[in-house]
This record gives C-alpha cells, sequence and structure tokens, in this order.
C-alpha cells in the first residue's frame, strides 16, 4: 500500500507543472515578497501616511506577520524542500501544494482585513496552516524512520506562539510580549540548531573540495551541545522572564558562547564563495544580538530595538536568503554558484539590517534612516524574487522532477 502511494505521488509530481513540484517553490517567493509589503506598509502606518485595515495595532501586525507570516512561509518551504531529502520520499505536487499556498495566503489576507473578516476566524485559518505542515512533516518522518521528528515538533510549538499571539491580541490576559518573544526565541533556536548542522558541513565539504582539508571546521561535538543549551536557557529566560536579573547575563554569555562557536567553522576562508560566506555572515548577526539583547536589558544605554533588528532583520533575514538561494538553486538543478544577482541580494539585506540596528544611535534622521534600511533590506527580498521566481517556475535543468 505504500508502494502504491508512492508511486502515485510521484506520478502526479511528474505530470504538475513545474512550479507545483514541491511547496517551496511557490512559499519561497511568495513569502519573500510578503515581507517586502509587510515592511513597506509598516513603514507607511509608522510615517502617518496610511491606515492598515487590520483588527490589531499597527506594530502587533507588523511583528506577527513578520514572525508568523513571511518567516513562517519559509519555514514551511524549507521542510517542503528538506523533507524528500531527509526521507528519500516524494515530495506532495500538484494539488496538495496550490491548496497549502491557497491557505497561507488566505491567512494573510484574513489578518490584513481584520476589521472586516472575524479575528478568530484568522486566527484559526493562520495557526491551522503550521498545524497541517507539522502534521504532514511529522507523518513523512516517522514513515521513513527518520531522526528529524522534533522539527515538526518545533513547529507545532511555532503554531502554539502564534495562536498565543492571536489570543493576545483579542484581549486576553497574557504577559505583554510573550508569545512574540516564544516566536522570536524558537526561531532563534531553529537558526542555532540548523545552521549548527549545515554551515560547518557545507565548510568541510568546500574546503575539502579545495584541497584544504586541514583548515577545515570539526564536526559538531559536545561544545556545540553546550552552545545549544545555554541558547535554550537564555532564550527561555528572555520568553518567560524577561525582567529578571539573570536574563540579561545569560543572554550575553549565549552571545559569545555563539561567537565562539562561529569562530571555529573557518568562515572567512569561505569569502571567495559568496553562497557559503553569506551563512557564515547570517549566523554572525546571532551573537551581536544576543549580546545587544543582554547589554540592554542588563541596563545599558542601549535600545532594545538596535538588539530586535539585529536579530530579525539581520540574523532572520540574512538566513532565509542564504537558504532559499541556495536551496532554489539546488532544487532546480543548478550549479551552487551565487551570480551578479545573488551577490546583490546579500548586499542589500545587510545594509539594510546594518541600518536597522544603527538608526537610532546615529546622528542621522531616524524616520529617514529606517525608510532606507526598509528600503534597502526590502530591495533584497524584491529582487530574490524577480531573479529566483523563474528559477522556481521552470523544470529542474538537469531534467529530474
Amino acid at each position: 500500500m505504500t508502494t502504491d502511494i508512492l508511486s502515485v505521488r510521484s506520478a502526479r509530481a511528474a505530470a504538475a507543472p513545474p512550479v507545483l513540484r514541491g511547496a517551496y517553490r511557490l512559499l519561497f517567493p511568495a513569502g519573500a515578497l510578503w515581507a517586502v509589503v509587510v515592511a513597506a506598509l509598516w513603514i507607511g502606518a509608522l510615517a502617518g501616511e496610511i491606515v492598515l485595515p487590520t483588527a490589531m495595532a499597527p506594530l502587533a501586525w507588523h511583528q506577527h506577520e513578520m514572525l508568523f507570516g513571511y518567516l513562517g512561509a519559509i519555514i514551511v518551504g524549507f521542510l517542503s524542500a528538506a523533507i524528500p531529502n531527509w526521507t528519500g520520499r516524494p515530495a506532495f505536487a500538484g494539488i496538495p501544494v496550490a491548496a497549502a499556498i491557497a491557505w497561507w495566503l488566505s491567512a494573510r489576507l484574513a489578518l490584513l482585513f481584520s476589521s472586516v473578516v472575524p479575528p478568530l476566524a484568522a486566527a484559526l485559518l493562520d495557526v491551522g496552516f503550521f498545524v497541517a505542515a507539522a502534521a504532514l512533516a511529522a507523518r513523512e518522518i516517522l514513515a521513513a524512520g527518520n531522526r528529524n521528528l522534533p522539527m515538526p515538533l518545533i513547529i507545532l510549538l511555532f503554531a502554539a506562539a502564534n495562536g498565543l499571539h492571536h489570543a493576545e491580541t483579542m484581549g486576553a490576559s497574557l504577559p505583554a510580549g510573550l508569545a512574540v518573544r516564544a516566536g522570536f526565541s524558537i526561531v532563534l533556536l531553529l537558526i542555532c540548531m540548523i545552521g549548527g548542522r549545515i554551515i560547518p558541513a557545507f565548510t568541510r565539504n568546500w574546503l575539502v573540495k579545495a584541497g584544504r582539508e586541514a583548515t577545515a571546521p570539526a564536526m559538531p561535538n559536545g561544545f556545540d551541545k553546550t552552545v545549544v543549551a545555554g541558547a535554550a536557557l537564555a532564550l527561555a529566560a528572555w520568553t518567560f522572564a524577561p525582567d529578571a536579573r539573570a536574563t540579561g547575563p545569560l543572554l550575553i554569555v549565549a552571545g559569545l558562547l555563539h561567537a565562539a562557536r562561529l569562530a571555529r567553522w573557518s568562515g572567512l576562508r569561505t569569502r571567495t564563495d559568496p553562497l557559503l560566506f553569506i551563512l557564515h555572515l547570517a549566523y554572525a548577526w546571532l551573537p551581536v544580538g544576543l549580546v545587544l539583547l543582554g547589554l540592554a536589558l542588563s541596563g545599558a544605554a542601549l535600545p532594545s530595538t538596535m538588539a530586535l533588528h539585529a536579530l530579525a532583520a539581520g540574523a532572520m533575514g540574512t538566513i532565509t536568503l542564504a537558504v532559499m538561494t541556495r536551496a532554489s538553486l539546488g532544487h532546480t538543478g543548478r550549479p551552487l554558484v551565487a551570480d551578479g544577482w545573488t551577490v546583490a541580494v546579500y548586499v542589500l539585506v545587510t545594509l539594510g539590517a546594518l541600518l536597522r540596528v544603527l538608526s537610532p544611535v546615529l546622528p542621522l534622521d531616524y524616520l529617514l534612516l529606517l525608510k532606507i534600511g526598509g528600503a534597502a533590506w526590502g530591495g533584497a527580498f524584491l529582487l530574490f524574487v524577480l531573479a529566483y521566481a523563474p528559477k522556481l517556475a521552470a523544470p529542474r535543468v538537469d531534467g529530474r522532477i
């Protein structure tokens, strides 16, 4: 029976339009485009130029859609690309992929227009998308006896944080900011865990291929487990007890541990390969953001927005573009080589993140810097869509399905 189901799925993939051969083919460009839309609408609302048609406060909507809207799409897209590799089972294709994209988009529009759409209906659509994605991922992983079962469990935690944020915006009595901090922490732990797997592995493979095996990073060991555990403890403290005296120091220590971890990965040796070097640069934002957040909570004269933008615009924004570009090339059968457009994407997202982080302390007009930084950051995602959507909509260049 299982063989018959997999055969049907393979046949469906062969018959489907290329753009529907895996949810990542639409979720990557859709999520990237939504990041541009959300950033533009938020800056317009902040400047008093537009009024958003959502029942949420503008800041709450902005936080929700950057975290659970754009990032949620990229996370589920990444899973849809990775799970067939993990399990050896054919990817979902055709109608299931179209339904998933329609579900995600319906949730985005329902939330944007939640002054008209009942907020509870919007919440059920939004949370349900992640619950369904986690259930399908768990089914595939369990069927293959694969070791990546923690991934769908993390998606369920992300869905729970999403539900908490909806409850908070609908008036539930919850600690202020708990849901956003929880969602942030889950994404940061994903970066810590997945980045800790793929970055040293890709770097080692690249250095070995270049005949520089002696400089290749060691595979993950006990130190990496300590770093992950330290990050989990510090982020849990920030999520549930942001005002506790120990939270700031825990975040600083976690940031320093991540900096030491990154230093072990030979990142500077990869600077001639933008597709690989950007992964190291993206991860570098994680210790920067954790240390800045720890300092802000410990009483340093630093606005906490600097830390949050380092973690969001910096770590999350850069790692999603790094992963999307690499996965899009690999899964469409193209060489893992960054062209000029891809390098421009990396330059823009880095410039945008820097301006978003530094705008509160630079001696220039804050709103102007916010607009320039937002334009650069959003421009990176728009350029990704323009450069990569045609590749994702086309058949694989190597002739495979």
